[in-house]
């Protein structure tokens, strides 16, 4: 499904430097995930940065067996230098080959580990995306990561179809022009918007 040469490392950097220019007046506005105020997407990013590290490692346990479903997340008093540490360890752990091969465990789900690579690239490309839209930032994805994320979202759709052409990861998949940028279509995949603003 994916390279197991693929590098995580260029949109963790991305990702670490959206959260970077978050501000402190931000934390409480809304995002493109409903139920997350920008806190909680910084939470949640910084507990996937973790768990995807552990899955990577095959250190599977606690951080490995939470569901994301469950409480919102709060970021802790130091997610500033936290999540940045944590990125760049997920980035890290995924340069190893052998994270790619045999199986794993991540959100309580076992998969094998070239999908969980997958997904790793997904979550960190989609909520990139949310992230720079709640903030009113630049957002300019790693193409390698999104050319993985796009895939996976694509074949996911295509396994579960579902009103709207699909039933994507996040939510139903939101139609999307053949001709718009690969980045609209991925985040229409994710069943969000791409025409989304704070206001929207």
């Amino acid at each position: 499904m994916t390279d197991p040469t693929l590098d995580l490392g260029p949109q963790a950097r991305v990702v670490a430097r959206l959260a970077e220019g978050v501000t402190d007046a931000q934390l409480a506005d809304g995002t493109p995930c409903p139920r997350y105020a920008v806190r909680h997407l910084l939470a949640h990013l910084a507990g996937l940065s973790v768990a995807f590290r552990d899955a990577a490692r095959k250190n599977l346990g606690a951080t490995t067996d939470t569901s994301p479903d469950g409480a919102l997340p709060e970021p802790s008093p130091g997610w500033r230098e936290e999540l940045p540490a944590v990125l760049g360890e997920l980035a890290e752990a995924w340069r190893d080959p052998r994270a790619w091969s045999g199986m794993t465990r991540a959100g309580g789900v076992d998969l094998p580990g070239e999908v969980a690579g997958a997904v790793a690239a997904d979550e960190l490309v989609v909520h990139g995306w949310d992230l720079a839209r709640a903030t009113g930032q630049d957002y300019v994805p790693d193409p390698a990561a999104l050319e993985a994320a796009h895939a996976f979202l694509l074949a996911a759709a295509a396994a579960e179809p579902g009103r709207d052409g699909g039933e994507g990861i996040f939510g139903p998949v939101v139609p999307v022009p053949s001709d718009a940028p690969l980045l609209d279509r991925t985040v229409g995949l994710s069943g969000r918007d791409p025409g989304w603003t704070p206001r929207g």
